[in-house]
Parts: C-alpha cells; structure tokens; sequence
C-alpha cells in the first residue's frame, strides 16, 4: 500500500492503521476517562456523600489524560500529513480525522529531501525530513524506506 499521494504540489502522507484491537481498546480507554470520574462525582452527590474538590481534580486530570489518548486513537486511525510546497515557504498541517492542527508555515527557499530511519532496524521504515540551512520540516509519519527513496526521487524532480 502507498502510504503518499503528491499531486499539484501537495504531499499527503497517510498513517498505516494500528491493528484493529489496538485501536478498539485505545478508544474504550479514552472513553471511560472522560465518562467514569464524571459518573463517580454524580454518584457520591446522590449517595449523600456531597461534592470535594478532588473530584474536580480528578475529573480535569483524567479528562486531560482521555484527550490525549482520544488524539493517539484517532492518529493511528486516520492520521493524515499534509504538506504545501510554495516558492519560498512550506505548510505543514496535521490531520486526526476529527479535527486538525493549526497549520505550520515554514520559510525555505531551496529544500534538501532526505530519509531517517524511525524504529526498529529490522522494520525498514523511517520518516521524511525537509531541510534547508537551519531549518528543517520532520514528518510524522513512518514509512518504509523503499517508498521513501521512491517519493524522495519524486519531490526532488518536481522542485
């Protein structure tokens, strides 16, 4: 499966999906962070026990903690990069499926292509990285290398 689409001057790099398990349990996790202190503080009112500060506390730490697992799950299920090429500049945005991230402009003028190894050595993946002097733009997204060189070559060619 080709884990890149570049047309137009717009790379799209999509995330390979975690295993269907994985994923189910991820999201029953974030799930129950958000519902189960909120049902706790609601049963300790109408048992009489009355309403503390700790369940406040509880309810913005495990709310925190959902959020981030909810943005993981939804990584691993649509995550999606999406990289603009301009003369001068790049914009960068990442995609979860449900919502996306403030998009991230960088300015460079002439960028270098170059593959990193990510993981393990015995995967053969490894990540994109757009650099230029100082600055550098790293994707997210793992791939294999094969695909990686094949998509360097291309991105090299076209700018």
């Amino acid at each position: 499966m080709k884990q890149y689409h570049y047309k137009n001057n717009i790379l799209n790099l999509k995330v390979k999906k975690s295993p269907f398990l994985v994923r189910l349990v991820m999201f029953l996790l974030s799930f129950s962070f958000f519902v189960f202190p909120i049902f706790g503080a609601i049963f300790s009112v109408v048992l009489g026990f009355g309403l503390h500060i700790g369940f406040f506390i509880g309810i913005g730490i495990f709310s925190l903690l959902g959020f981030y697992l909810l943005r993981m799950s939804l990584w691993n299920t649509y995550g999606e990069e999406t990289i603009s090429f301009f003369d001068d500049r790049i914009i960068y945005e990442a995609n979860y499926g449900w919502f996306k991230d403030g998009k991230k402009e960088t300015v460079i003028s002439n960028p270098n292509f170059y593959a990193v190894p990510a993981g393990y050595e015995e995967d053969n993946v490894g990540v994109l990285i757009i650099a230029s002097d100082d600055i550098q733009v790293e994707s997210v997204v793992k791939m294999p290398i094969l695909q990686l060189e094949e998509l360097i070559k291309t991105l090299t060619n076209s700018n």
